[in-house]
């Protein structure tokens, strides 16, 4: 505000009517008890009402703004200006304590903004974070061209999509609601040891280390207040504090020739599901990984050469896995060839699950804790009668088997797709596939003799 100090003005106390006669870029002062406040009209129209007068802390001369005219009547302006000349009487600067008092109010306002923030930033949210801008490849727009770049993430892409899974599987499923501020050591505590329960050692592991290093990521955003713990780190310590095993035991499980027999005969009438069932029978007949059966593509089958091209195997090389006729024709009798995945979800439109064939055996082998609907006929329930078993025990027996038949030691292991070692490894890069074709037939044929 600009004021005319010079301009002469006549002592009279303020009137509402002589405020709206008053011309632009003018003022006025009222006297008596309400001497301190005037009311400035400036170029605009604007009219406002101030408070002149010295701090009390340091005699300087200071001016606050105590509304604007008509909005606050002249009346309203008076009795707020004695409410702050009883301020000053007693010491505090009005202005200065007005400025304090909108600092700790806006203070407060963002506290509760961050806080609101901090609840919607919930456990999925930290997730899909950590995944789209650490694991996985993104597009970025690059500022001078306007082009996408692409970003590759930390990961190839079948780590990726595992890493995914991992995590939405269980850590989402069970937590994802939730404000990720809010979950403690405790709750992961539980959702691994509710892991561990069903069997799955190894996923649990995997769901606690992807849940630190997303934690650590987030915490790294500044996405926590400064003295936020990571709980999945805490959850460590507990973890290894109770001796949870959250790694796979070397098996040493491999089924005998009874054993093998009463299982394809149980196998039809499990409850394993029609995918799980069709699984298991093709890693039984080749040898792989059953997350490599659950993989395939229908794009890499041919059924006329009897071969499955797998592109990307554990050890990161690819290879042709010899179909036998026993196995080439239950292929052939699948349905959906239309469909990219041989066993394709159909709500998702990704391929089966792995994790979820070791799912299914817990609920058959404790059906006392399925918690769902869904109960199991006695023919239907796991072997409990014979030592256990795994899924994963089928490839170590069709290796067994294969040895048991005579088969050289390098054909079996080529079978199985393991990498040669060593010396043998860099020059020997024969992949002895009509060896494998040969020796698979074998092994298939010997099935159907039991």
């Amino acid at each position: 505000m600009s004021e005319k100090e010079t301009q002469a003005t006549k002592k009279v106390a303020l009137s509402a009517k002589a405020i709206e006669k008053m011309k632009n870029d003018s003022y006025k002062a009222d006297i008596g008890e309400n001497e301190g406040l005037r009311v400035y009209k400036g170029k605009t129209g604007l009219t406002s009402f101030i408070y002149r007068y010295r701090s009390p802390i340091d005699n300087s001369l200071k001016k606050m703004k105590i509304g604007t005219f008509p909005e606050l009547s002249l009346a309203e302006a008076r009795i707020k200006l004695q409410k702050l000349k009883a301020q000053r009487r007693s010491g505090i600067c009005p202005s200065t304590y007005a400025k304090e008092e909108k600092l700790e109010r806006l203070t407060k306002l963002q506290a509760e903004k961050e806080k609101e923030e901090l609840h919607k930033f919930t456990v999925k949210d930290l997730i899909e974070l950590y995944l789209t801008n650490v694991i996985e490849d993104r597009y970025v727009e690059d500022p001078r061209s306007g082009l996408k770049k692409l970003i590759r993430g930390s990961r190839k892409k079948k780590g990726q999509d595992e890493t995914r899974r991992t995590l939405y599987g269980d850590a989402v499923k069970v937590l994802g609601h939730l404000p990720a501020e809010k979950i403690t050591r405790k709750d992961i505590v539980q959702l691994v040891s509710d892991i561990v329960a069903r069997g799955a050692n190894v996923q649990a592991g995997r769901v606690l280390s992807e849940l630190t290093l997303a934690y650590e990521y987030a915490i790294g955003l500044e996405k926590f207040k400064e003295d936020f713990a990571n709980p999945a780190l805490l959850a460590k310590a507990s973890v290894k504090q109770a001796r949870l095993k959250l790694t796979c035991t070397k098996g040493t499980r491999v089924l005998s020739d009874d054993e093998l027999r009463r299982v394809l005969q149980w196998l039809p009438t499990s409850g394993f599901s029609a995918k799980h069932k069709q699984v298991l029978m093709i890693t039984l007949w080749t040898g792989c990984r059953t997350g490599e059966v659950c993989e395939a593509k229908w794009a890499d089958i041919n059924l006329e050469s009897r071969t499955w091209h797998i592109r990307q195997s554990k050890n990161g090389s690819e290879r042709y896995v010899q179909l036998s006729r026993q196995c080439a024709e239950f292929i052939a009798e699948l349905p959906n060839k239309h469909l990219e995945y041989v066993f394709q979800m159909e709500k998702s439109g990704k391929s089966l699950l792995q994790k979820t064939i070791t799912e299914c055996k817990w609920r058959m082998k404790n059906p006392e804790k399925v918690r769902h609907k869904q109960k199991y006929r006695p023919e239907q329930l796991w072997l409990n009668d014979m030592p256990d078993w795994n899924p994963h025990d089928l490839r170590r027996t069709v290796r067994t088997g294969l040895s048991r038949l005579g088969c050289p030691a390098e054909v079996a292991e080529a079978v199985l797709g393991h990498s040669k070692k060593g010396i043998q490894g860099t020059y020997d890069l024969h992949h002895y596939e009509q060896e494998c074709r040969e020796w698979l037939q074998k092994w298939a044929d010997y099935l159907n003799c039991l």
